[in-house]
């Protein structure tokens, strides 16, 4: 098509498009020459009575219903923005260090699931709690459908057992928040007008090294029309730190923006409550008894350290199977 580099922006997305396109065509294509192996396989069996070729059979059939299943799940994440990058950022509630060595948990927690999902993740911004944990921590999440399964995770988070850092040893209650945004890229349009920002430095409070803590390289920008503030000190540049920053912005006013098209202000106000009783969404269960329970779709398991060591896809599919159903 003549032309059509011109328009590098538009390129990119048109071909964007075309490789979302062919990744459904190509795993379409896969499972339905497994299909038909299987059949082959099955009709060979048959004619020669085999018990081997039979077990082969029944494992390679439960791969292909996994498979199946991972494909039809996938397929419901049909809205624009699912498909796209995430930030995440995670907060601890009232309570201080109980609650800030909380969010460091769920910080854990997630970083494994990054990695069990092969996905890449980017800490933007990271503030270590006064004793122990985290006050604060912001990631970029880079994968497939990131935004898409991660959404899943938004809310309180709260969680019951022995405090560790009690020497009477009694039961504590902990919250934390985790907030999750769509990654904006070059397809999505946002406008920022220059006046409503402003954009202020200060030297970085975390570790990393004596030129961190001796420049005012950290960035903190407020979108004053809404309210929004983001901060960046992770990077050493002043400039690379400003970059980040933008972007935590951007994906931060796409969600909002998102959320008003969709006329949900009211469930976004929601999801702003405070970080405490009555507005979990989901709770971790150490003491008297170990039980993980989400409480917007009841699903619930009792192995609490495997979902602390990341193994959360249940919490996320059926949170997802849920909510399209509700549409």
């Amino acid at each position: 098509m003549p032309g059509f580099w011109n328009d590098n922006e538009n390129a990119q997305k048109v071909m964007r498009e075309i490789s979302e396109r062919k990744e459904w065509v190509e795993s379409w294509q896969k499972l339905s020459k497994s299909c038909n192996e299987l059949e082959e396989l099955i009709v060979l069996a048959e004619e020669e009575d085999d018990e081997n070729v039979g077990k082969e059979i029944e494992k390679d059939l439960e791969k292909l219903e996994k498979e199946i299943a991972a494909l039809e799940f996938r397929k419901m994440l049909g809205k624009p923005e699912d498909s796209k990058n995430a930030i995440m950022t995670i907060h601890p509630g009232a309570g201080g260090t109980e609650s800030q060595d909380w969010a460091q948990m769920l910080m854990r927690m997630y970083t494994r699931w990054f990695e069990r999902q092969g996905y890449k993740y980017d800490i933007l911004d990271f503030q270590s709690g006064d004793e122990a944990g985290i006050k604060s921590v912001s990631f970029e999440v880079v994968g497939p459908y990131a935004y898409g399964y991660l959404k899943a995770e938004a809310g309180v988070h709260r969680l019951v057992r022995i405090s560790p850092f009690d020497a009477n040893s009694r039961r504590h209650t902990s919250f934390a928040s985790v907030f999750i945004y769509p990654e904006v890229d070059n397809t999505i349009e946002i406008d920022v007008d220059e006046k409503d920002l402003r954009i202020d430095t200060y030297r970085a409070s975390g570790a990393g090294g004596q030129h961190v803590n001796k420049t005012s390289s950290a960035i903190r920008i407020t979108h004053i029309p809404t309210g929004i503030v983001v901060q960046c000190q992770n990077e050493r540049s002043q400039h690379r730190n400003k970059d980040s920053a933008m972007k935590m912005l951007l994906s931060k006013l796409y969600q909002k923006k998102l959320e008003e098209e969709k006329e949900k202000m009211a469930k976004l106000e929601n999801k702003k409550q405070d970080i405490g009783w009555g507005s979990q969404i989901r709770s971790y269960v150490f003491h008297p008894y170990n039980m993980v329970k989400d409480h917007r779709t009841d699903y619930e398991t009792s192995n609490t350290t495997a979902v602390l060591d990341g193994d959360i896809d249940g919490f996320i599919e059926a949170y997802l199977m849920q909510s399209k159903g509700e549409e």
